[in-house]
C-alpha cells in the first residue's frame, strides 16, 4: 500500500513541476513512480532491511527521491510535495484524469478561472467560461464535458492492477497466521474482472476471534464497518472496502463458490441443481437435509454433472453449456508465456538498458525479450528514428552474440512500437522496419477521428506488409478513456486476413483488448499476443492481468503466439527477418 501511495505522490510531484514548466526533472519523478507502482517488495520492508542505501539500490530512485521516501515512512508526509499543494491547491488526480487536461491546462484554469476540483471544472465547462481562454476553444470545451461525463460511468470501481497487489498483500499476511489453516480471494477480484468494487477474503480457521483482531487491525485501516465472530468487514485508507468471513472447512468450497460469483453463474447453477431436486447455497449442495457436496469447488461443480469451471470464465456467457458439452477451453495457464515482445528500453526513455532487460527476462524463466523502442513521431517519449534503431540494433546483436558464446539459450528480439499516422502510414521506412524481427504498430495521437477515418487508418496500417502487431487496438484507457470511434468488426476481419496479430495489453489501464473482444478474435481465429508494454524491469510483472483477461476472453496457448517457442512465433509472423531461423 505504501509503494502505490509514494506512487501516486511522485506521479502528482511531476505534475506540479510540468505545471512549472521545470525541464527535465518531472520525468524522474515519473521514473520514480513507475518503479514504485510494479515494486513487487514492499518498499517499507527495503527501508527497515537495508535503509536509504536500500532505496537508492531500487532502479529510477536517486539520492533526492529516496531521501523523500524516507521521509514519508518516518512522518508519513512529504515538505516538498506538501509545498506544492500549498501554492496550488489543486485537485490534481481528479482532474489530470479529464483527457486533454494536463498539468499546465490544470495550472492556466486554477489562475484564471480558480478551478480546483472536478466539480468546478465541469461548472466552468458548462458556463462556457473555458472556451474563450487562450489555447483552449470550443471543441475543448466540447471534450472537457465530454470526458468528464465518461469519469462519472466509472466512478465507484479500482482498476484490478491497483486492487490485486493489495490484496495479494493482505492474503500473504492471512495465509502467515497460524491460527489461518487455508484462505483465498473471492469476488470479481478472482474472477480477474477489469475493474474491481471491493474484496473478499475467505478462511478456514479454529480460531476465528484471533483472525478477525488480525483483520481489522491490518496497516492502512481507517474504518471498521463491522465486527463479528466469523465476518468482518474494514475500509482502506485508498477507499477500498475489505470483507473477511471465517468458513468452517466442511463447507468452504460451496462458500468459495458462491462468494466468487458471477451472480449470474450462480443463478445458473441453482437452477441446474433445481432441475435435478437439489438445492445449492453458500453452505453446501443439498438433498433434503444432506449434504451432497460442500467441502471443495471441484466437489460442487461434479455433483451438479459439470467439470470445474476456471472462475475467469464464471460470467454466464456460455460457460455452463460449453461444460455440458466437454467443450471448456484449456485456457492458457498462467505460466505458459515464453516471453514479453513489448518492452520498451533506455534507447527510448524506458528506465532500463538492454542487458539488464535481458537479464530480468532470464530471471522469470523467459526464451525472449521483444524490445518495442517508440518511434520517431512520439518525441515525448524520445522515439527512434530508422539511425538509432539501428544502432540500438547492433547492441542487440552483440547481446545475443554473448548469450549464445555463454550457451544460454535466451535471445533479444529487434523490434520497435511504430507510430500510426493519421493517414495510417508508418513512421518508420520500410527499408528499415524489414531489418527488424517484429514491428508492433499503435495509434498515439488523433484519437478523436470518426469512425469512418479510426477504421481506414487502422486497417491500412494492418495492410502494410511489414506491420506484424498493432498494439492497444482499440485505445480504451479504463476510467479515463472511451475506445476508438471503429468498426471493430471490420478491424477484426482485417486482422485475421492479414494475419495482423492484436495485442492484449497488459497495462492495468488499458487491458486492451478487452475480454469480449478476445473472446471474438479467438472465435474468428485471429492470433494475438499478451503484452506487459514494460517501461522498466518491474513492470515485466504486469503479465498476469493480461493473462487474466486473455483467460476470461476464452483463449488458449494456440491463440498466443508469445506462448509459442522463438522459432514458432517468427515463423508466425508476416515476414521473417531474413537470416533468423
Amino acid at each position: 500500500m505504501k509503494n502505490q501511495e509514494l506512487a501516486r505522490i511522485f506521479g502528482e510531484i511531476a505534475e506540479y513541476l510540468e505545471m512549472e514548466g521545470v525541464r527535465f526533472k518531472p520525468y524522474a519523478y515519473q521514473k520514480a513512480a513507475l518503479t514504485l507502482a510494479a515494486l513487487q517488495e514492499d518498499v517499507g520492508e527495503v527501508y527497515r532491511r537495508s535503509g536509504l542505501k536500500g532505496l537508492r539500490a531500487i532502479p529510477g530512485v536517486g539520492e533526492s527521491i529516496a531521501s523523500k521516501i524516507e521521509e514519508y515512512l518516518t512522518s508519513g508526509k512529504i515538505a516538498y510535495y506538501e509545498e506544492f499543494k500549498r501554492k496550488l491547491p489543486i485537485d490534481l488526480d481528479a482532474i489530470i484524469r479529464v483527457e486533454g487536461m494536463g498539468p499546465k491546462k490544470a495550472k492556466v484554469l486554477y489562475e484564471k478561472l480558480g478551478v480546483t476540483t472536478l466539480e468546478e471544472l465541469e461548472e466552468a465547462a458548462r458556463s462556457h467560461k473555458i472556451a474563450p481562454l487562450f489555447g483552449f476553444g470550443d471543441k475543448t470545451e466540447e471534450n472537457i464535458l465530454e470526458a468528464i461525463e465518461f469519469l462519472k460511468r466509472s466512478t465507484g470501481r479500482f482498476l484490478l492492477g491497483e486492487i490485486l497487489p493489495i490484496a495479494q498483500g493482505v492474503l500473504a499476511k492471512l495465509e502467515a497466521l497460524p491460527e489461518v489453516t487455508t484462505v483465498s480471494t473471492a469476488g470479481s477480484l478472482r474472477r480477474m474482472k477489469e475493474t474491481i468494487g471491493d474484496v473478499d477474503f475467505l478462511a478456514i480457521s479454529a480460531e476465528p476471534a484471533k483472525v478477525m483482531d488480525f483483520f481489522v487491525s491490518l496497516p492502512g485501516v481507517v474504518k471498521v464497518w463491522g465486527k463479528g465472530g466469523t465476518k468482518a468487514s474494514v475500509r482502506l485508507q485508498q477507499g477500498l472496502d475489505m470483507d473477511l468471513r471465517v468458513i468452517p472447512a466442511q463447507s468452504y468450497g460451496a462458500a468459495l463458490q458462491y462468494f466468487t460469483g458471477s451472480k449470474e453463474h450462480n443463478i445458473a447453477l441453482r437452477k441446474i441443481a433445481l432441475d435435478q431436486g437439489l438445492k445449492l447455497s453458500e453452505y453446501g449442495l443439498f438433498k433434503g437435509s444432506e449434504a451432497v457436496a460442500a467441502t471443495s469447488e471441484e466437489e460442487v461443480y461434479h455433483a451438479l454433472g459439470l467439470p470445474y469451471i476456471p472462475p475467469e470464465l464464471r460470467e454466464d456467457r456460455g460457460e455452463i453449456a460449453a461444460a455440458r458439452a466437454g467443450r471448456l477451453p484449456a485456457l492458457i495457464g498462467y505460466q505458459d508465456i515464453r516471453g514479453d515482445l513489448h518492452v520498451h528500453s533506455d534507447w527510448d526513455g524506458g528506465a532500463n538498458s538492454l542487458a539488464e532487460i535481458a537479464a530480468a527476462g532470464q530471471r522469470l524463466g523467459y526464451e525472449y525479450i521483444g524490445i518495442a523502442d517508440h518511434t520517431k513521431f512520439l518525441k515525448i517519449e524520445r522515439g527512434l528514428d530508422e539511425e538509432a534503431l539501428l544502432a540500438r540494433n547492433l547492441e542487440i546483436d552483440r547481446l545475443n552474440r554473448s548469450f549464445e558464446k555463454a550457451g544460454l539459450s535466451f535471445r533479444l528480439l529487434k523490434g520497435c512500437e511504430a507510430n500510426i499516422m493519421a493517414d495510417g502510414a508508418i513512421d518508420i521506412v520500410d527499408e528499415v522496419l524489414a531489418q527488424l524481427d517484429f514491428v508492433i504498430a499503435g495509434i498515439h495521437s488523433h484519437f478523436k477521428m470518426n469512425r469512418e477515418q479510426m477504421t481506414a487508418r487502422l486497417v491500412t496500417a494492418m495492410q502494410n506488409p511489414h506491420v506484424d502487431i498493432i498494439s492497444h487496438p482499440t485505445g480504451r484507457i479504463i476510467k479515463r478513456r472511451d475506445e476508438y470511434a471503429i468498426d471493430l468488426e471490420t478491424i477484426l476481419t482485417v486482422a485475421r486476413d492479414t494475419g495482423t496479430v492484436l495485442e492484449i495489453n497488459s497495462y492495468p489501464e488499458r487491458l486492451d483488448l478487452n475480454d469480449l473482444n478476445i473472446r471474438r478474435a479467438k472465435e474468428m481465429g485471429i492470433r494475438m499476443v499478451i503484452s506487459t508494454d514494460a517501461h522498466q524491469i518491474d513492470q515485466l510483472n504486469l503479465m498476469i492481468y493480461g493473462l487474466g483477461q486473455a483467460r476470461r476472453g476464452w483463449a488458449e496457448k494456440a491463440d498466443i503466439i508469445n506462448a509459442w517457442s522463438v522459432t514458432d512465433l517468427l515463423q508466425s509472423l508476416k515476414k521473417p527477418a531474413a537470416g533468423q531461423l
